[in-house]
């Protein structure tokens, strides 16, 4: 480990922030990237076709900072708009905030002064952390601030890794703008969104394409990230809106792990979990039956290994009914002790992080989900 690129801690980072009628949260959100304690900053707002007063809240920020890069475009979704931010970016660093979020005044500080400590762009192509998330207080109190579920678990035995020896950030939510990437790492390796309408969960084919194509992953275990949640129920209510959404971008994940000649079991697995989780998600919001569910489920559990799905402990034994029904395969007669004993585990592990109040309500919605 080096600790003399002190130049990183000074590196120019291009934060991109891609906006579509987010007026009540921008505002909070700019002035929380305005005042990170690194300066070197460009804050690159796109503008996917607001027609609320997003655009107004952006131009009158960039007002009075010479450090706004302001992009007006049609609307095109996500993935368009961080393409877009990311093409025009200057930094050697790449920072993704989602509008409706907010960052700690140390946030960008934290993760550069951990790339310095490994040789900076020279060695490093990703800095993951830990964030917080941030639910809403009840009837108009306090908002809730908990951990999120890979905090205190990424524990690879050296620094840089491959994302197999850290394979909790594989595990949970994507948490894509919870990094920053070298932006010669993007450039080099041709790694874009996927632009498709919408949001159309855009960052989870992004999670394989920047933590699986590289080697040169650090970590730093300190939350600087603030995601504002809504609901614990969020991705069941959108399966219910776009029930095919969930499953088609996992089948992109697969074609990106394909690409990056992905063969680590590890990594195969937590994709697999992934997979009949959305599976799950899928089926509990829209149903078996509906209009090319079941297509989309025989296609995507025929990309799984049947001996990995069957013998994983990460997989629940709903999942597992489901996919032996879908595959024509007999169901497991086993009752899943593995995966109970892991459900206990990260009981515990939700109990001790965030208290026993939260760790119920995740659990009692998971253990009705078939899902971790």
């Amino acid at each position: 480990m080096s600790t003399t690129s002190t130049p990183t801690v000074h590196d120019l980072v291009s934060v991109v922030i891609p906006i579509f009628n987010v007026e009540s949260t921008l505002d909070a959100c700019l002035r929380s990237v305005e005042a990170q304690t690194h300066r070197e900053l460009e804050i690159i707002c796109v503008n996917d076709g607001s027609t609320d007063g997003s655009a107004a809240i952006a131009r009158a920020r960039a007002a009075r900072d010479a450090r706004y890069v302001i992009i007006d475009k049609p609307n095109e979704g996500y993935g368009a708009s961080c393409n877009r931010g990311i093409g025009v970016a200057r930094g050697a660093w790449v920072a993704i905030v989602e509008p409706d979020d907010t960052v700690e005044p140390d946030w960008i500080e934290g993760l550069l002064m951990c790339a310095a400590c490994y040789d900076g762009t020279a060695g490093v192509d990703v800095v993951k952390a830990p964030y917080w998330r941030v639910f809403p207080g009840e009837d108009g109190g306090a908002p809730t601030r908990v951990s999120c579920p890979h905090q205190g678990r990424v524990c690879p035995d050296s620094q840089p890794f491959a994302v197999g020896d850290g394979i909790e950030l594989m595990l949970h939510h994507p948490a894509i703008w919870s990094a920053l990437y070298r932006r010669g790492y993007l450039v080099e390796r041709g790694i874009r969104f996927l632009e498709i309408p919408g949001a159309g969960w855009a960052d989870n084919p992004f999670l394989v394409e920047t933590l699986c194509r590289t080697d040169r992953i650090v970590y730093i275990d300190r939350p600087g990230y603030c995601y504002h949640e809504r609901d614990l129920d969020e991705a069941e209510g959108f399966a219910a809106r776009s029930p095919l959404v969930p499953l088609e971008r996992w089948n992109d994940m697969m074609d990106a792990a394909e690409r990056a000649g992905v063969t680590d079991a590890r990594v195969l697995e937590a994709l697999a979990l992934r997979g009949v989780n959305y599976a799950l998600i899928t089926v509990s919001g829209a149903g078996e039956d509906a209009p090319g569910v079941r297509e989309l489920l025989e296609r995507s559990f025929a990309r799984m290994d049947e001996a990995l799905v069957m013998k994983s402990s990460l997989i629940s034994p709903a999942g597992k009914r489901l996919f032996a029904r879908v595959r024509g395969i007999k169901a497991p007669r086993t009752g899943g002790a593995g995966y109970y004993v892991r459900l206990g585990r990260e009981a515990l592990y939700r109990v001790r992080a965030n208290g026993l109040g939260f760790a119920v309500d995740v659990l009692r919605r998971r253990l009705r989900g078939g899902r971790v």
